[in-house]
């Protein structure tokens, strides 16, 4: 058996001549173990959200998107695009043309980011998911729809079943704006409103309307081209893998985007709140465990009797440091311990029943809880931060004791 742990280990539950020290070495176990548990927490819900985000874009983002990187708008109609859409896994591809127009209902004009997308839009991503009003329609016979985003929509004043249409105003591409004809210089169309969709994200909500792309084309004048091809992939096919061959095949004038990098400053800007948070945190864990080295010290003090006994009957230095090194590192670890376990408890808890609300409106926001996801990653960061920043602070009051001894 290891005399210095055995010791160290009495040393922990038994009591002290002074009552201070057992209370300084339980509001350290208490410091640190609230700390991990902080931690714990706050990683799993920052996932939480970070999932809630994925969710919500992967409703209108597909798996990969594909666009020229100098330029707006390209033809795939090439040798390589058939070689790239041919690869094993590439389930579906949709047409995309994105450009920007002037949306007209009643009294109403509103700049807007018009998306002209193919029907195969329909089958690749989950609208009905976002539908707050109305339905996802994009042509029906004769008649054009568009889906607006819920900001828009209400801005508009245009509601799905309203009689009237949406009228659409596109510069013409090449053609100088003659002053005493200026309305010559514009293409126009017209859409009914089919439905209002909604991502809680103001440039989707207050900017975007879904059209046909055929609409599209014809009012910004183009043929075959797009502004992006979009890709999804079949259940069970590597995403990452498909993306690294397209991006051999069509070469450095395409960008291939998976889903995290098209969204790529929303998960960047939630990442950052994240670790940010987790720093704060670890700051905080530093003066809890401070709470260590003064028990350790005032333990060191009440036990000169025992060391003096121990150098009598043979006890080196190295072992006499070593028996208050693991009373420090006992410590650090039941607080890691109690602080995970207990940060996983209250996780698991607020996943099954919702305990902490965002509101007490039920549907007030898109969850009536905070969403917790908890990450077994996330669990080792937090162990490892705890354990180095425990360790490193015991080495203090023990390189004092080696001096002394």
């Amino acid at each position: 058996m290891n005399v210095s742990f055995f010791i160290a280990r009495r040393y922990l539950f038994s009591k002290k001549s002074h009552n201070a020290i057992n209370v300084i070495s339980a509001i350290s176990v208490c410091g640190i173990g609230i700390a991990a548990m902080a931690m714990v927490c706050v990683l799993s819900v920052f996932n939480g959200f970070g999932g809630i985000v994925k969710d919500m874009f992967s409703a209108i983002d597909p798996d990969l998107k594909i666009s020229v990187k100098q330029g707006k708008v390209f033809d795939y109609h090439t040798a390589a695009f058939e070689e790239a859409l041919r690869l094993q896994g590439v389930q579906l591809i949709s047409e995309s043309l994105e450009e920007n127009a002037l949306f007209k209902f009643e009294e109403q004009q509103v700049p807007v980011r018009m998306k002209g997308v193919s029907e195969d839009f329909r089958l690749m991503t989950d609208m009905e998911k976002l539908m707050v009003d109305g339905s996802f329609r994009l042509r029906e016979d004769v008649v054009d729809y568009a889906t607006l985003g819920a900001g828009l929509a209400v801005t508009l004043g245009a509601r799905p079943g309203f009689v009237d249409a949406v009228e659409i105003y596109v510069p013409r591409r090449d053609v100088q704006v003659n002053l005493a004809n200026p309305s010559a210089a514009f293409t126009t169309g017209y859409v009914q409103t089919g439905g209002v969709f909604t991502l809680n994200q103001p440039e989707y909500d207050d900017q975007m309307a879904i059209v046909p792309i055929e609409l599209a084309r014809e009012l910004f004048n183009y043929k075959t081209e797009v502004t992006s091809l979009d890709v999804k992939i079949a259940p069970g096919a590597s995403v990452s893998r498909i993306k690294r061959e397209m991006e051999r095949i069509l070469g450095d004038n395409f960008l291939v985007e998976n889903r995290f990098e098209q969204q790529r400053e929303s998960f960047r800007m939630l990442q950052i709140e994240k670790w940010v948070t987790f720093l704060i945190l670890a700051f905080i864990l530093l003066i809890a465990v401070f709470n260590v080295v003064g028990s350790l010290s005032m333990l060191i003090v009440e036990k000169k009797e025992d060391i003096r006994s121990l150098q009598n009957m043979g006890a080196s230095h190295r072992l006499i440091t070593r028996i208050f090194l693991y009373e420090g590192w006992l410590i650090t670890f039941i607080g890691i311990v109690t602080g995970i376990v207990t940060g996983l408890v209250l996780c698991l808890l607020q996943q099954r029943f919702g305990l902490l609300k965002l509101s007490d409106t039920p549907g007030a926001y898109i969850i009536d809880a905070y969403p917790v996801i908890v990450k077994f990653s996330d669990l080792l960061i937090v162990f490892a931060v705890v354990s180095v920043t425990g360790l490193l602070t015991v080495l203090y009051p023990v390189n004092n004791l080696k001096k002394k001894i």
